[in-house]
């Protein structure tokens, strides 16, 4: 059920990466991330009522809630890095990037979670490393008003990296013991806390009534498609192990370079491409 649950996440992620670059073109980057988590937590609310997660609030443990909280914090630290490098990278170049957490949480997940290692585990993290590298090289571009906003789209996405492995690690201290879908919620509502506390702070808010419909379309879908991610994500976590699940998630990736071709019509390079294989070796390896 866990396999099945991770690839359910991938593939909503993988959407969402497209229908997020979509729909943040013309709105600021942070405005956008606290309006798709306005979308997530009602979508994750209703789901509580759903399966009746609500009896248990009140049974939550210190503990659980603290990381629970801590995850959220980082989640939101992770969302508004991801998509400011979004607004100014190619989805291309900012969602390997962004995967390249697939390795740290590996790591952090056998160091911190006590998981198992072995030979396999092994020769994915390097795959996945080696491919990650490949795919953030950057292409010959005539054009160099393309490399002036390289620097900044690049360090957004390595902070989104960093703070996406927080994510998951945090995460899946917190929900050992409470339903994957409250869980879900306490994170987002401290995510929407923290994006809603910065655009009221840099006044981003004064923006929404510029938004066209195109615009609100693609955030609300966004939004429905980070909750039903989420929801896969964090029930696979808390069934089965992290060095696993969180590598299988990130193969949103192949999702997102699918549909990028389709729709943004974005290519990838012989040097990407190559690096993506190695990617999806290195995750492929780990289900052996």
């Amino acid at each position: 059920m866990w396999l099945i649950l991770a690839i359910g996440s991938a593939f909503f992620a993988g959407i969402t990466a497209i229908l997020s670059k979509i729909g943040i073109q013309n709105v600021d980057s942070n405005l956008a991330t606290a309006l798709r988590t306005i979308v997530v937590l009602i979508f994750s609310s209703i789901m509580i009522f759903v399966t009746g997660a609500e009896i248990a609030f009140d049974q939550i443990q210190a503990k659980t809630f603290i990381f629970l909280v801590l995850s959220g914090v980082a989640t939101g630290a992770s969302w508004l890095s991801y998509f400011r490098a979004l607004q100014l990278g190619d989805v291309n170049k900012v969602t390997p990037i962004d995967k390249s957490s697939t390795v740290l949480t590996m790591i952090l997940a056998i160091i911190i979670l006590g998981e198992s290692i072995s030979l396999y585990k092994v020769i994915a993290i390097v795959s996945i490393g080696i491919g990650t590298f490949l795919m953030i090289q950057k292409k010959n571009d005539s054009n160099k008003k393309i490399e002036i906003k390289s620097n900044n789209w690049f360090l957004f996405a390595l902070a989104s990296a960093i703070f996406a492995s927080l994510t998951a690690i945090l995460g899946k201290i917190g929900i050992e013991n409470i339903n994957s879908t409250l869980g879900t919620t306490i994170r987002t509502a401290v995510v929407l806390i923290m994006a809603w506390g910065i655009v009221f702070q840099r006044g981003s808010y004064r923006g929404i009534g510029s938004i066209n419909s195109k615009s609100w379309l693609f955030l609300i879908l966004s939004g429905f498609a980070t909750g039903g991610s989420w929801l896969c994500f964090y029930s696979a976590l808390q069934l089965g192990p992290a060095s696993i699940i969180v590598p299988i998630d990130k193969m949103s990736l192949l999702v997102t370079i699918v549909f990028s071709r389709i729709i943004l019509k974005e290519r990838l390079s012989k040097r990407a491409f190559v690096g993506l294989l190695l990617m999806t070796f290195g995750t492929l390896i780990l289900l052996l």
